[in-house]
C-alpha cells in the first residue's frame, strides 16, 4: 500500500508518522511519500519520520520529494494537509479582521474566508494531478477550512472525504472521564466542520446508553473550562459544543481577548522553530512532547482509521462508524444535498454514508443553515473570484453580517492576499 502526504513538511507530520508506525497492522503501508515544496523542512521532517519508523520496527519505506506528480503517482490514498502562504498568511488572517472589530481566526469568519480563497484553487490543482496519476485513489482532506475544501473536491468529481480531529478529541476526553476504552464511546456528533455539537455520548455503539447528561452533571465544570465557556451554557443547552462555537457564543469577548495578547499564529510560528530544531537532532527518534501543544491531537489515529476503511478489505478495515465530512444527501433535510456536513458515517471502500440524524433543534439548525449558506458563497468566491463575491460571502457570515464590516473586511482581505488571488 502506498500513501502520499501533500504538505509532508508540516511540523504536524511526526504525529501522523507515529500513528502509522503504531497502527501498522491496521494500515500496512509499504511506501509513504512526503511531498512538500519546502525542501529544508522536508529534509528535517523526513529524517525524523524514518527514525520513528526504524525505532518502532515499521518495514515501510519513506520517500521525500517536492514533485507532486511523482509523489502521488501510484498512491492508493493522498492526504492533504497543506497551508498556502504558511504561518505568515495565518498571522494576517488572525490580525486584520480585528481592525474591523471582528474575530481573527484561521478557519472561520473573514480569516477563514481568506484561507479558503488561497487554498481551494491549489487543492483542486493537486486533486487533478492525483486523478491523472491514479483515478482510483482516495483523497483525504485535513486542510482547513475542511468543509469548504471538501465541498470543492466533491463538486469537482474527486473521490474525496474530509477529516477533522475535533470529534476524536472529544471521544478520547469523554472516554477518560468515563474510565472506558475510546472504542466504547459513540458520539452523536452533528453540524458542519468547526461548527458541531455532541448531542449524545453512547456507550457501546449507536444504540447504547446515553451518558451525556451524566457527563455534564459530574464533569461539567471541567468540560466548560476546557471549552472556555460558562458551565451554565452546558447546563442550559444539554449538549457539548465544539470549542469553535466560542467564536459564535462569545464573539465580543474573544475579540477583546485577541486584542490584548499575541496571536495563536505567532505562538505556533515560535513553536515550529523549536520543533524544527528538534527534528534536526539525529538522536531524536520519537515525536517530541512539544508537538502535543502544536494542535492536531489524535489526527494520526483518525487518519489511520479512515484510510483503513477506505482501502481495506473484509479482513482488515477501520472502525465501521467514523466522523467525517461528506455530502449531506438529505441527512439534514434543511440543507442542500451537496452541502458538506460533519457527522457519524459508515465508511467502507465505496466511501461514506451518513447515519440518520434526529431532527436538529432550531437553535442549532438555524446556525448550521446560515454557515452552510456562507460556505456555498465562499466556495463560489474561491472558484470564480471577484470583489462582489467576496463581499457577499462576508456579509452572509453570522460573525460579520453588517455591510460596513463586510466592506472593510473585503478591502483588507484582498490587500493582504493579492499575491495568492489570480483575479486580484
Amino acid at each position: 500500500m502506498k500513501l502520499a502526504v501533500v504538505g509532508g513538511g508540516s511540523t504536524y507530520t511526526p504525529e501522523l508518522i507515529d500513528g502509522f508506525a503504531r497502527l501498522r497492522d491496521t494500515l500496512p503501508i509499504s511506501e509513504l511519500v512526503l511531498v512538500d515544496p519546502a525542501a529544508d523542512r522536508l529534509e528535517l521532517v523526513g529524517g525524523l519520520a524514518r527514525r520513528i519508523f526504524a525505532k518502532q520496527g515499521h518495514p515501510g519505506t519513506i520517500v521525500t520529494t517536492s514533485d507532486v506528480d511523482a509523489g502521488v503517482a501510484g498512491a492508493d490514498a493522498v492526504l492533504l494537509q497543506l497551508r498556502v502562504g504558511g504561518q505568515a498568511a495565518r498571522l494576517q488572517d488572525e490580525t486584520w479582521p480585528l481592525e474591523c472589530g471582528c474575530v481573527g481566526q484561521e478557519t472561520t469568519g473573514a480569516g477563514g474566508l481568506a484561507k479558503a480563497l488561497r487554498t481551494v484553487p491549489v487543492v483542486l490543482d493537486i486533486a487533478e494531478r492525483v486523478r491523472r496519476a491514479n483515478p482510483d485513489a482516495w483523497i483525504i482532506d485535513f486542510t482547513n477550512p475542511v468543509g469548504i475544501v471538501t465541498r470543492a473536491l466533491l463538486q469537482a468529481g474527486h473521490k474525496a472525504i474530509g477529516l477533522c480531529n475535533v470529534a476524536i478529541g472529544f471521544q478520547r476526553k469523554f472516554a477518560k472521564l468515563l474510565d472506558v476504552a475510546p472504542s466504547a464511546v459513540h458520539l452523536e456528533h452533528v453540524g458542519l466542520n468547526h461548527l458541531t455539537w455532541e448531542r449524545g455520548v453512547r456507550l457501546g455503539g449507536p444504540d447504547g446508553e446515553d451518558v451525556l447528561p451524566k457527563l455534564i452533571a459530574e464533569h461539567g465544570d471541567a468540560i466548560a473550562a476546557d471549552l472556555r465557556l460558562p458551565r451554565r451554557v452546558l447546563d442550559t443547552l444539554g449538549v457539548v459544543p465544539s470549542y469553535y462555537l466560542r467564536y459564535f457564543y462569545a464573539h465580543d469577548e474573544v475579540v477583546r481577548e485577541l486584542g490584548t495578547k499575541p496571536s495563536r499564529a505567532a505562538e505556533v510560528a515560535e513553536m515550529e522553530k523549536q520543533l524544527l530544531a528538534m527534528y534536526g537532532d539525529p538522536a531524536l527518534d520519537e515525536k517530541p512532547e512539544l508537538l502535543a501543544k502544536r494542535g492536531g491531537a489524535f489526527y494520526s489515529e483518525a487518519a489511520v482509521d479512515l484510510a483503513a476503511s477506505l482501502l481495506g478489505d473484509a479482513g482488515r478495515v477501520g472502525s465501521p462508524v467514523q466522523v467525517v465530512n461528506t455530502y449531506n444527501n438529505g441527512t439534514l433535510p434543511f440543507l442542500a444535498d451537496d452541502a458538506v456536513i460533519e457527522v457519524q458515517a459508515g465508511v467502507d471502500a465505496s466511501g461514506a454514508t451518513p447515519l440518520a440524524v434526529p431532527e436538529l433543534d432550531p437553535l442549532y439548525a438555524g446556525l448550521v443553515a446560515n454557515v452552510s449558506a456562507y460556505e456555498d458563497l465562499a466556495l463560489q468566491a474561491a472558484l470564480h473570484g471577484g470583489r462582489d463575491r467576496v463581499y457577499k460571502a462576508l456579509l452572509s457570515h453570522p460573525l460579520i453580517g453588517q455591510y460596513e464590516y463586510a466592506e472593510g473586511l473585503t478591502d483588507r482581505l484582498i490587500a493582504h492576499n493579492r499575491e495568492h488571488l489570480a483575479w486580484a
